[in-house]
């Protein structure tokens, strides 16, 4: 289904569609008269006899077959035979004369082409198929679907007051002047009715439809204002609501309703099984309960037996084990006595072998004592003799020193210079000191030379800044 386009009126829509289609069908179905001189044009046969072949729905020569009525006619030009089916209506009529030469139903006759004519329509019942959008007190669409059956009861009236000229379909415009005036009538009574009233009564539908109808048809008290047609039956087939949202709507409480019973019904049968199944259960409870309590009560009798055989086991080894125990209990006694025997012996031989072994130690402490008093004195011995020694070897180096000649002085003040000169301070300015008259190469010399560079370093260190040199003699 295409979306439908907002601010459009569907409905109104199809109404103008269907009355442009009802106009189509109202107007007659005549062939287009060839135009003279046309291209593809083919000029009609001439003769009155070819006229009625046309009428009759023949080609002219071509062989076709006859229109809805199977009518047969034989014989050649002015002698021609019209056989009518028995179940068709047929009115010869003759030029020049007012009334009809023959007219009935299955009636047979001859024929003049250039002076009769003829129509022949079926006499069989007519069945209209009714589809009608209606729209009922609520203003909701509903579709109305029926059908009417008609036949043709006096066919002297039918064909003066009805158009049987369609040669293909001699009943169509009267099936379609029937079926919209039945369409009109069901709108009519469709808009006084609520949707439920239609849905489910629609005998007051068929009631009006055939009223109308066959005051229309068969005219009103049996007058001859009627169409001459019988209105045989009237049946409504189905009415279906247009929109499917209201049809869910109308069909939810009814829906409801049996969802209630058939849950309600639902209900009481689980009702009644489970209370089949409770009794049953309560059944099988007590057979088990009972079952337990017999077996409860050999379980009870087998313990007691076997209680008893268990209590008389534990006498018998208590009796048994009250024996050994007092055996052992002899036995542990006698034990004891001996393990008393026993210490009482050792204690002795360990306080006699204490005793021997403190003497033994007061007597290697003794003689430890001993020994270290000796060592002692032979230690103090060897370091008074070492102190001798070392006073000799003083003695020795001092006499040595003191024999020291001036040359090994000088030599080992010359080999202690570095590490004097290393300990003094760094001078800020150097000083030269020259000493005159004294010989250079003599120890006195020398010793009067580093007199003098230290006095000079000393006298920098003490921050005694002289502005000159100035030698000591010239």
């Amino acid at each position: 289904m295409s979306a439908q386009q907002p601010g459009s009126n569907t409905y109104l829509e199809q109404v103008v569609a269907q009355q442009a289609v009802l106009e189509d069908d109202l107007k007659g179905r005549r062939a287009p008269m060839p135009v003279p001189g046309a291209p593809g044009a083919v000029p009609p046969p001439p003769g009155p006899l070819a006229k009625r072949e046309r009428a009759l729905g023949r080609g002219a020569g071509d062989g076709t077959g006859p229109g809805p009525v199977d009518v047969r006619i034989t014989g050649f030009w002015r002698w021609k035979n019209v056989l009518v089916p028995p179940n068709a209506f047929v009115v010869h009529t003759r030029r020049g004369r007012a009334e009809p030469l023959h007219i009935g139903l299955g009636v047979s006759f001859r024929f003049n082409p250039s002076t009769d004519s003829f129509i022949v329509v079926p006499g069989a019942t007519q069945t209209i198929l009714i589809n009608a959008y209606c729209i009922c007190r609520e203003l909701q669409g509903v579709l109305v679907q029926g059908y009417v059956q008609w036949i043709i009861q006096d066919f002297g009236t039918a064909y003066r007051k009805l158009d049987f000229g369609d040669a293909d379909d001699p009943m169509r415009l009267v099936n379609l002047q029937l079926r919209e005036q039945a369409e009109a009538a069901i709108k009519d009574k469709v808009s006084t009715m609520g949707v439920r009233d239609v849905l489910s009564d629609k005998q007051p539908i068929i009631e009006e439809l055939t009223a109308r109808l066959r005051a229309v048809a068969e005219g009103e008290d049996n007058s001859d204002q009627g169409l001459g047609l019988r209105i045989v039956t009237v049946q409504i087939k189905e009415a279906v609501v247009s929109s499917s949202r209201l049809w869910e709507n109308l069909q939810k409480p009814y829906r409801a309703q049996q969802g209630q019973v058939a849950r309600l019904a639902e209900l009481e049968a689980e009702e009644v099984v489970g209370q089949r199944e409770m009794a049953a259960a309560r059944t099988k409870e007590s057979q088990r309960l009972d079952h337990e309590r017999e077996l409860a009560e050999l379980r009870a009798a087998g313990d007691a037996r076997l209680f008893e055989a268990e209590a008389a086991e534990k006498l018998r080894r208590t009796r048994r084990e009250h024996d050994d125990a007092r055996e052992v209990a002899e036995l542990e006694t006698e034990t004891t006595r001996h393990a008393l025997r026993m210490e009482r012996e050792r204690h002795a031989e360990e306080a006699e072998t204490g005793r021997l072994r403190i003497e033994r130690d007061h007597e290697l402490a003794r003689l430890r004592l001993e020994g270290e008093l000796a060592l002692a004195e032979s230690r103090a011995r060897s370091r008074h003799e070492q102190a001798l020694l070392d006073l000799e070897r003083e003695a020795a180096a001092a006499a040595l020193e003191n024999d020291r000649t001036p040359a090994a002085l000088q030599a080992r003040l010359i080999a202690s210079l570095p590490e004097i000169m290393a300990r003094l301070p760094k001078p800020d300015e150097l000083r030269a000191v020259t000493v005159n008259g004294a010989d250079q190469t003599s120890v006195a010399g020398l010793v009067t030379q580093l007199t003098a560079v230290i006095g000079a370093l000393r006298a920098a260190a003490d921050g005694s800044v002289s502005t000159g040199s100035r030698p000591a003699g010239t």
